[in-house]
């Protein structure tokens, strides 16, 4: 029989040294088979075996020497060679020698999977006693805090919300508010009107607007039903304007009473209690001035007393004054416009920003910071999920005291 040598090429010296002692000469075979478990091949391999730090390199040396073209598998297609009685005593001791190096391969293979999947938990473990990555919690918006602070003083007083469609009629927008054809507030550089297709080309549409305020909603309410009549009506406005006061779309909230007997002392009372609670102060002065509003007569803008520093407004003292709503009686026009009777019932308006409230109470200077999206705006300014707006439980909890 051919002298036969291991040849795995390209492996690490662990990998030559195991192979190498593997070299099993014919002339030997009857040693090998004599002293076969203790032999100094099996030995030799099997500590080059134990060298060997990786699955791969591992399974190259299984592959060399007992793969289809593996060194042991070489030998035994050699036996045809042989006589009988060599064929059987070499076929015995290749056998004996196949199964001790199985046995030191599985050996090893099992060291070095267990070894890996240590290395493995160790690698993508998850260390339990570490914190809990912070989660951001949202903040409710000004403008949403503004609301929910107005609906609760005005529910308290026995009032109900109504609403309308951002997307006007002419007639609810303007006409039966009494504003005439030639007022400055129908003109284009005031109000949006809808674009519509015609001869191939498109032109404004006054007969529909993007509403200029919530009054159309006073006119939809009157039509629905008969006095008694107490509803406010907060929502979405546009107008064409934009500076740090003002913006295209801003959110106002309009009231309407309608009764019998209703007069201005109803009006001034209503509004000095909502102003008193929404500014949570226990006395707060206020005054009427004559003013004029197509919808209203008579008509009036109402001040609040304050002090007015370089650096800030303090509302409540001092010998200034600020504006900080428009209010009146209900215009008789406006009445028949809403199908009820002026000479058996009158009323009282008023309206106000909602943004401009919560400038005033929250100390926001600029506008058109509130429609930025700025998040770092709205963690500074903003209130926290759970800050509930009621007059049991507070409007504000003092002026946002849980941002």
């Amino acid at each position: 029989m051919e002298n036969k040598k291991l040849d795995i090429t390209g492996n690490e010296e662990n990998l030559d040294k195991a192979l190498r002692a593997l070299e099993v000469y014919r002339e030997s075979a009857k040693k090998v088979v004599e002293n076969i478990y203790n032999s100094p091949e099996i030995k030799a391999f099997q500590k080059a075996i134990q060298a060997i730090r990786d699955s791969k390199s591992l399974e190259d040396i299984r592959v060399s020497v007992l793969g289809k073209k593996g060194t042991i598998t070489e030998m035994m297609k050699n036996l045809g060679s042989l006589s009988v009685e060599e064929k059987k005593e070499m076929g015995k001791n290749l056998n004996i020698l196949k199964s001790e190096v199985e046995k030191v391969l599985e050996e090893q293979k099992s060291v070095l999977e267990e070894s890996e999947l240590d290395a493995k938990l160790i690698e993508e473990r998850i260390d339990v006693t570490l914190p809990v990555r912070p989660e951001n919690q949202g903040r409710i918006h000004p403008v949403s805090k503004i609301y929910e602070e107005v609906v609760a003083i005005f529910g308290q007083m026995g009032f109900s919300v109504a609403e309308g469609p951002d997307i006007e009629e002419d007639f609810y927008n303007f006409t039966a508010l009494n504003i005439p054809a030639n007022h400055p507030a129908r003109q284009m550089h005031d109000t949006f009107y809808l674009p519509k297709e015609k001869d191939g080309g498109k032109e404004i549409d006054d007969s529909y607007v993007i509403r200029t305020h919530t009054s159309p909603v006073q006119i939809r309410t009157m039509e629905k039903g008969q006095p008694p009549i107490r509803i406010i009506a907060p929502g979405r406005t546009y107008r064409s304007d934009y500076d740090a006061t003002h913006t295209p779309m801003f959110h106002q909230v309009e009231g309407l009473v309608i009764d019998k007997n209703i007069t201005m002392a109803h009006l001034k009372g209503c509004l000095y209690d909502f102003v008193k609670a929404f500014f949570e102060l226990d006395e707060i002065p206020v005054r009427y001035r004559p003013s004029f509003f197509p919808f209203t007569e008579p008509s009036a803008e109402m001040d609040i007393g304050c002090l007015k520093t370089k650096n800030e407004i303090k509302i409540g003292g001092g010998d200034d004054w600020l504006e900080i709503l428009g209010c009146g009686m209900v215009h008789p026009n406006v009445l028949r416009a809403g199908g009820i009777d002026p000479d058996e019932y009158q009323g009282f308006a008023f309206g106000v920003g909602m943004d401009r409230l919560a400038m005033l109470k929250y100390g926001i200077p600029d506008l058109r910071t509130f429609f930025e999206s700025d998040v770092r705006w709205l963690k500074n300014y903003g209130f926290a999920p759970l800050d509930e707006s009621s007059m049991t439980g507070g409007l504000s909890n003092n002026g946002g005291i849980t941002r």
